[in-house]
């Protein structure tokens, strides 16, 4: 089974670009995976290869969790994590790509920009290799290269400063098929993949992927390393949609798992929270830009049947569904199901890891804030217990809670007995 985590030195350096190319090129034996809590692009992976992209971030689970996460998932011939930002950034949250790839033993190929140097690069793979000793970085594509002379020049010096690291090709500059495509963030134009991928992977030999550095045996899948939870007998609707999307995987397969029947309804499509629903669970996504509203504004039957169901059974919602709870975002009316109006701002208000007053571990983005957060619920803190700001609200009965957290339910048996049920 190949296994490979993409990593680099930073953002924008080509670790969409190869993982995207490699994504296709495998798309019918290919299982994806994303390091870190990031939303954007899993959905991105599994548009490509038709197959749901797991998030692995090691500081809402534990090491056992993750591996047994993984282990779980690994179930393709190939398995491919893209890394988040630099190789070694996170490792204060203990959830960099150097954490997830040394504890699962995956091996690291590391696309490294060539343009305007040279010997320079070795360098920069050897500070790379021996900031920590313990890594995982086994090759090295070089990225932006301008022409086969430059590639040759640079893989010449890596492989005479470096006896384990396999080089297994470059990736020009000024892609053609790139010129008006932004990879990485959207691709409405689908049919470019094929030529992308190839013009990406053309002087990258794939052959080297089946020698043995790359290949893993199929991860252990340990005992089941969360606190079980009885079967719920009971229905919940999860919204999910184009406005709602910011869906963990892992969280639809659990609640799957746990509950007796799971629905998704689509709010932009208009459609009704069925009246025999137990428990409605409203994701992230976009709700407060002019597009994003636009889908949802007119969904009249979806926003009539949440009110009704929120009178007298559970709501949970997260970051854009809290949004949708609250009154409006500026001049947008939402749901009016939380007595809390919204306001977007031009920068963004929080950014990274959170406790809730619970200590519940997840993550937030977002650019809206509340206009008065005198009726909060609980404030959102960088440490446990630490100072924060109001992040999370419920109505006055309790049966309706919206916050900012995005998290990981399966890790979390009390916020699903405290919330769902």
């Amino acid at each position: 089974m190949v296994s490979i985590c993409i990593s680099a030195i930073s953002s924008n350096q080509g670790k969409t670009i190869l993982s995207s190319a490699l994504l296709y090129h495998f798309k019918d034996s290919v299982r994806p995976f994303k390091i870190g809590p990031d939303f954007i692009d899993p959905q991105f992976h599994s548009k490509i290869c038709g197959t749901p992209s797991i998030n692995l971030d090691a500081f809402m689970m534990n090491k056992k969790q993750i591996k047994w996460l993984y282990g779980n998932y690994s179930d393709k011939k190939v398995n491919i994590l893209e890394g988040v930002m630099g190789f070694y950034d996170g490792m204060d949250k203990k959830s960099s790509a150097y954490d997830i790839s040394k504890l699962l033993q995956i091996p690291v190929i590391l696309v490294l920009d060539g343009s305007g140097s040279y010997i320079t690069v070795s360098a920069v793979l050897k500070g790379l290799k021996t900031y920590k000793k313990d890594n995982t970085i086994k090759g090295v594509v070089l990225n932006r290269i301008s022409s086969q002379s430059h590639y040759e020049l640079i893989a010449s010096q890596i492989k005479k400063d470096f006896k384990d690291i396999e080089v297994l090709g470059w990736i020009p500059n000024h892609l053609e098929s790139l010129q008006d495509t932004h990879l990485g963030l959207d691709l409405s134009d689908m049919d470019k993949l094929e030529d992308i991928s190839k013009e990406v992977l053309r002087h990258i030999d794939l052959s080297i992927l089946d020698n043995s550095t790359f290949n893993v045996k199929h991860a252990k899948l340990d005992d089941y390393p969360f606190k079980t939870i009885k079967k719920i007998e009971k229905k919940i609707a999860v919204v999910n949609d184009e406005n709602f999307s910011f869906l963990y995987h892992d969280n639809l397969k659990f609640l799957q798992e746990v509950f007796t029947e799971v629905i998704l309804v689509k709010a932009a499509k208009d459609e009704p929270i069925p009246t025999d629903c137990d428990i409605v669970y409203i994701p992230g996504g976009y709700v407060e830009t002019p597009q994003a509203y636009a889908k949802i504004q007119n969904s009249q039957n979806f926003k009539n049947s949440l009110i009704n169901h929120a009178k007298t059974k559970k709501t949970y919602a997260e970051c854009a569904g809290l949004l949708y709870l609250g009154n409006c975002v500026d001049d947008k009316q939402m749901s009016g199901i939380l007595d809390v109006d919204f306001t977007l701002e031009k920068r963004f208000q929080r950014l990274g890891y959170y406790y809730n007053e619970d200590g519940v571990k997840g993550h937030a983005f977002h650019y809206t804030k509340p206009c008065d957060d005198t009726n909060g619920y609980e404030i959102l803190s960088k440490e446990q217990g630490g100072d924060g700001v109001i992040g999370s609200w419920k109505s006055e009965n309790s049966l309706v809670f919206g916050t900012y957290l995005h998290t990981m339910l399966r890790c979390n048996k009390k916020l699903i007995k405290k919330r769902f049920l």
